[in-house]
């Protein structure tokens, strides 16, 4: 009996002492130091507990999170039934500072109060609060401390204070109401609807066109939320009303697994509204309507639209929210107001046709087809001639262009026809390795008037010219060139910067005559080009056989005067230049069996269109020296033609010689 008896007496003392230790004033004072330890440890603030009161069957607490933000709450408990009935009151008055527990900058005052009565198995809460300088009152009901019903209303709650409670600038001002009302919200057994309004609402015209740079009319918008939520179901209509824009939805909605069955519609008259939500830079207006249906797995998109003023359909197919297909066709849309959609330069007008065939959308097995067609295309010759600086007027120029091409796996290979004012270019195959970013194509392309090129060239030319040849483009550029020109060949070879050209029995009157020369010299020319592209550096090295010199003022007074027939001569000799960017040196060397013409590192400035050389001509041994100085289009002309002319005639052929030396340079 006496074990017994001490047994019991330590029992009585324990709980004695758990009962001090817990409940006490000396007890609390204890256990708050505590308690504030762990407080500020989770919250990582300054936490303290300024009221700590903990009876056998009351509680009081006041907690102040730092100076600007207090949580209090006070009432009765059951220790043995696990209930309690209690008041709470929450101010905070400073969310910003509360940033280390809130882990995101919020911004603006919360103010919260009401009861909480139950036990831990199921509990009732009251409340009223003025979030947002609104009216709201809410009831929550928990059932093993998980929500399972709530009813809360919202009245003319204000967007900006939202908005910066959620961290947000105040791009638009306005106000909310909100009533939500579900009498269960367990997974899979929802039961209630949510009806959201906003009304009076109004963008920041000033705050959008600082952070983005928009500058958008006066914009005043509503908008209304209908949500019924059954099951796993939600059936909603949304719709959103401003001058700028009008979208709505409508449909069913399983959120888990995800399944749904809408439609939606957007008209939308300012594009640069929706910066801030797609971060893509457009405007102008733009309409889309359509539906969505299926699952996550495997769902339908499909749209009509009015994109650029075209007649615009499309089907794709989303796989676990990525496109895995896509069908779409593009009719009569204008390139001009996609340009000007796109915040592009009026580059030129055209209608654009465009057929979209894929069958596989997934990276490294594309499978399709991209047929386009533009027609009725010109290009703006204004705006162009002024962003490439041309110094003459670009000429009017049309086109129409078809392309076809084809996906299989990382490789796509095209077609294309252009035909313009300017040039046709076709292309048989082009193959571009999208993984590589690699392409191989062949070309042909015709100048049918090259004299179109003026704009380019800055020198008139007659006559036309086919380009044919291939092109590869990885981490190097490769490319080759073949014409015919003159009667006889061009071939050349690009390597990145090194170009390299191989001139074959180039025919000088045929060339003179595509250059708009005089046509005085007749020869077969051969010669190689090698220039560097980038350093505008290079060396040529001709050869002239079988050269005639043609009728022309000077050689006549030569034979008249001097009697000398150069005409019956037969020529052959070598031509070289040295090219410095718009510089050149150049030789000439000609000679018959009993004359000769050389000129030795002329030098000609094609940008300051100068010239200074100095020609040789020897005929039958009497020798006639030409000097050339000044602009190349009405140079100097000095003559010392020695014995060979009368005096009375030297003035006639330095007044002629201009015609002969046009035709070397």
């Amino acid at each position: 009996m006496k074990i017994v008896s001490w047994f019991l007496g330590l029992v009585v003392i324990g709980m004695a002492g758990i009962y001090f230790m817990l409940f006490s004033a000396i007890g609390n004072a204890f256990l708050a130091p505590i308690v504030e330890g762990k407080i500020q440890e989770q919250t990582q603030l300054d936490s303290k507990l300024q009221v700590f009161s903990l009876s056998m069957n009351e509680f009081e607490v006041l907690l102040e999170l730092n100076q600007d933000n207090t949580v209090f709450a006070k009432g009765s408990y059951s220790l043995f039934e696990q209930s309690f009935d209690a008041v709470y009151d929450v101010k905070l008055n400073k969310l910003e500072t509360l940033e280390p527990l809130t882990k995101k900058p919020l911004k603006g005052a919360v103010f919260t109060d009401g009861t909480a009565k139950g036990d831990m198995a199921f509990m009732k809460i009251d409340g009223k609060s003025d979030v947002a300088f609104s009216a709201t009152v809410y009831k929550v009901e928990l059932t093993d401390l998980d929500p399972t019903s709530i009813i809360a209303k919202i009245q003319n709650a204000n967007l900006v204070s939202l908005l910066e409670l959620a961290g947000e600038k105040p791009y638009a001002q306005g106000k909310i109401d909100v009533d939500v009302n579900f009498k269960n919200i367990k997974p899979h057994e929802l039961d209630g609807n949510i009806l959201l309004t906003t009304k009076e609402g109004k963008l920041n015209n000033a705050l959008m066109s600082k952070d983005f740079e928009l500058d958008i009319p006066a914009t005043k918008f509503s908008m209304k939320l209908d949500a019924k939520l059954k099951g796993d179901d939600v059936d909603y209509t949304y719709a959103l009303y401003s001058n700028l824009a009008k979208i709505s939805s409508a449909g069913n909605i399983v959120p888990q697994p995800l399944k749904v069955d809408i439609t939606y519609n957007l008209d939308i008259k300012e594009l640069a509204v929706l910066k801030p939500i797609i971060k893509e830079d457009v405007r102008g207006p733009f309409t889309l309507e359509g539906t969505a249906k299926g699952t996550q797995k495997n769902m339908i998109v499909e749209g009509v639209s009015d994109l650029a003023s075209s007649d615009t359909q499309f089907s794709t197919i989303l796989k676990n929210n990525k496109p895995v297909s896509l069908n779409a066709s593009i009719e009569n849309l204008k390139i001009e107001k996609l340009l000007y959609m796109l915040k592009q330069p009026h580059y030129g007008d055209g209608i654009l046709s465009l057929n979209v065939d894929m069958s596989d959308l997934r990276k490294g097995h594309l499978a399709g087809s991209v047929i386009s067609n533009i027609k009725k295309g010109v290009l703006d010759s204004a705006y162009l001639t002024k962003e490439q600086g041309f110094k003459t007027m670009m000429p009017k120029t049309t086109f129409n262009v078809i392309t076809n091409t084809t996906l299989n796996g990382d490789m796509t290979e095209t077609k294309l026809n252009l035909k313009s004012t300017l040039l046709s270019l076709d292309i048989e195959k082009a193959k571009y390795d999208l993984e590589k970013k690699s392409i191989v194509s062949d070309f042909t392309s015709t100048v049918s008037d090259l004299d179109n090129l003026f704009f380019i060239t800055e020198r008139h030319l007659k006559g036309a010219i086919t380009l044919n040849g291939e092109i590869k483009k990885d981490k190097d550029l490769d490319l080759k060139v073949h014409s015919k020109v003159a009667d006889g060949t061009l071939d050349a070879k690009m390597f990145n910067d090194d170009l390299h050209v191989d001139l074959k029995s180039i025919q000088t009157l045929k060339a003179l005559e595509m250059l708009i020369y005089p046509v005085v010299f007749a020869s077969s020319l051969n010669g190689v080009l090698d220039y560097n592209t980038k350093e505008k550096k290079g060396k040529f090295k001709g050869d002239l056989v079988d050269g005639k010199f043609t009728p022309n003022a000077m050689l006549s007074l030569v034979k008249q005067y001097g009697k000398v027939d150069l005409y019956k001569e037969s020529f052959k000799g070598d031509v070289s230049a040295d090219v410095n960017k718009e510089k050149l040196l150049a030789s000439l060397s000609l000679a018959s069996n009993s004359s000769s013409i050389k000129t030795k590192e002329a030098k000609l400035d094609s940008k300051a269109k100068t010239v200074d050389a100095t020609i040789e001509i020897t005929a039958n041994k009497h020798p006639i020296s030409v000097s050339l100085k000044g602009n190349t289009s009405n140079p100097a002309v000095s003559v010392d033609a020695g014995d060979i002319l009368k005096n009375e005639v030297q003035k006639a052929v330095g007044e002629k010689l201009d015609g002969l030396l046009k035709g070397f340079f």
